[in-house]
């Protein structure tokens, strides 16, 4: 389901210094959106940033080193194990 296809059935509501509100509203007009409609769109982008980043497998130079260097080792071949992960894997997907 789409963000445009959702149902607008919650609310946020917090309390900020009227200063801030300024600023966001003035921003929202740049932007030819509705102080809601503007809201909605950085708060949903910042959340999106934070989830892709918290879910993003990070790795040492090290560990990425290798990992480059397993996969660039041309003579490897895939153990049983790998091969029928890959086979699982395309009837899964397609």
């Amino acid at each position: 389901m789409s963000s445009t296809d959702a149902k607008n059935d919650a609310r946020l509501n917090f309390r900020l210094a009227s200063v801030l509100k300024q600023e966001i509203e003035e921003a929202a007009a740049q932007m030819s959106q509705s102080v809601s409609a503007f809201a909605i769109s950085a708060l949903l982008e910042a959340a999106r940033n934070v989830i892709q980043q918290q879910s993003a497998t990070k790795l040492t130079s090290r560990d990425r080193d290798l990992f480059v260097s397993l996969l660039d080792a041309a003579d490897k071949k895939p153990n049983k194990a790998l091969t029928a992960a890959a086979k699982k894997c395309r009837r899964n997907v397609g």
